[in-house]
């Protein structure tokens, strides 16, 4: 009987703690934005490629993507009946608009001008090394669609849950690359 209340003692004990400690690791990274810097060595060389917006407004680009959030994800697909990874779903959006995007992630490296994060814009580029920070190649994106005060927040096909918009966390500010700015009239 007192190995049984033991145990029982024991494994609440280790319930309660393990609560306790989901909590603190599912609680949201509280990073300033300006803080966010990129520790990734980009190891790829990649061309520069110039992006002509036609002057379409980032905004009108932005709305266009959020129409799109719940859209599946599908590896290798730009069609959205079939789903969208990351560069297909802007492939995708630029595209709906006749603006000329590569259809790569890692192609997006030196695309228009790179801007510190916390000076981004609805509208603006933000890159991520894949899964593996330490590859050194642009492997996600997305477009932002908020910094309000220094929290940024972006569009971007996930693989877990298809398009859908994200805020920069402890999943992402490890592999974040950079934030390139390619258009010149916001809105």
């Amino acid at each position: 009987m007192k190995n049984i209340l033991y145990f029982t003692s024991l494994i609440s004990i280790f319930i309660i703690t393990g609560c306790s400690t989901s909590r603190k690791l599912n609680k949201p990274a509280e990073t300033k934005t300006s803080e966010i810097r990129s520790t990734i060595i980009i190891k790829k060389k990649v061309p520069s490629y110039a992006i002509d917006t036609k002057n379409i407004s980032a905004n009108k680009i932005v709305a266009f993507a959020e129409k799109l959030i719940g859209t599946k994800y599908a590896y290798g697909s730009a069609i959205k009946e079939n789903g969208f990874d990351c560069s297909g779903f802007i492939s995708y959006v630029f595209n709906h608009f006749k603006i000329s995007v590569p259809r790569i992630s890692s192609d997006f490296t030196n695309t228009g001008a790179e801007i510190p994060i916390e000076k981004s814009k609805r509208g603006d580029i933000i890159l991520f090394a894949g899964t593996n920070p330490k590859s050194g190649v642009v492997g996600h994106m997305g477009i932002i669609t908020e910094n309000k005060k220094g929290e940024i927040k972006f569009i971007h096909a996930s693989v877990s849950k298809g398009v859908m918009i994200s805020e920069m966390n402890s999943y992402f500010i490890p592999r974040f690359v950079k934030v390139n700015r390619i258009f010149s009239v916001f809105d």
